[in-house]
C-alpha cells in the first residue's frame, strides 16, 4: 500500500509556481544578480505558519479549533507550541500550549504560496499589499494575517474563534534585494514605499 501511495505522490504534476520558478524566474534572478550558476540564484526554501492563542492555555476548545483550522488551510498536521516559561499576568505556566505551527516545504509550500498570493491575500477587505518593511538582514520576510477566515477553506460561520495567524517565508537569498526580487516573481503583493 505504501509503495502505490509514493509512486501516485510523485506522478502528481509540480505545482505551478514551482515550474514558473525553474523556467522563468531562476535564470532571470541568476542574470539580474550575477551568478554564474542558475542554481545559485535566490530560492524559497520554506513557509513556516504559526498561529498563537493564549487562551489555549486555559481553553483546550480553541486549540482544537486553531489545529483543525491550520490543517484545513495547509494540508499537513500542525504541532502543538507550547509557552516557554510561566507569565503570571496571564495565568501562563511553562510548558501550557499557547499555539500550533505549521512548516512547509516542497510542493505543498509552493501551493499554499500560490493559493496565498492569488486566493487568500485578495479577499481582504480594503487590502493594499504588504508592508515591504517585513524583510530581515538574511533575506526573510515575515508578515500577519488578522483573521484565518480569508482562506477559502474556512467557514466563517464554523469558525468559532477569530484567529490570526504569523508567516515566515524563508529565502536562500543573501539580500533584501535579492529576497524582494524572488517574492515579486512570486506576484507577492508588496505594497510601495
Amino acid at each position: 500500500m505504501a509503495a502505490s501511495q509514493t509512486a501516485a505522490t510523485r506522478s502528481r504534476p509540480a505545482p505551478r509556481l514551482l515550474e514558473r520558478y525553474r523556467k522563468e524566474l531562476a535564470p532571470a534572478l541568476a542574470k539580474q544578480f550575477g551568478r554564474a550558476n542558475m542554481l545559485a540564484a535566490p530560492q524559497l526554501e520554506k513557509i513556516v505558519v504559526n498561529i498563537g492563542c493564549g487562551e489555549a492555555a486555559h481553553e483546550a476548545k480553541v486549540l482544537e479549533a486553531a489545529q483543525r483550522d491550520l490543517a484545513l488551510i495547509t494540508g499537513q498536521r500542525p504541532m502543538v507550541t507550547r509557552a516557554k516559561k510561566a507569565i503570571s499576568n496571564f495565568k501562563i505556566k511553562e510548558q501550557d500550549p499557547v499555539g500550533c505551527k505549521v512548516t512547509l516545504r516542497r510542493a505543498r509550500m509552493y501551493e499554499f504560496l500560490d493559493r496565498l498570493v492569488h486566493v487568500a491575500l485578495p479577499r481582504i477587505r480594503d487590502f493594499r499589499g504588504l508592508d515591504p518593511d517585513g524583510f530581515d538582514q538574511g533575506g526573510n520576510y515575515s508578515f500577519g494575517i488578522r483573521e484565518h477566515t480569508i482562506f477559502p477553506e474556512i467557514q466563517p460561520d464554523q469558525a468559532p474563534y477569530p484567529l490570526g495567524m504569523d508567516i515566515a517565508l524563508v529565502t536562500t537569498a543573501r539580500t533584501r534585494e535579492e529576497a524582494f526580487a524572488l517574492l515579486k516573481g512570486f506576484d507577492l503583493p508588496l505594497a510601495a514605499k
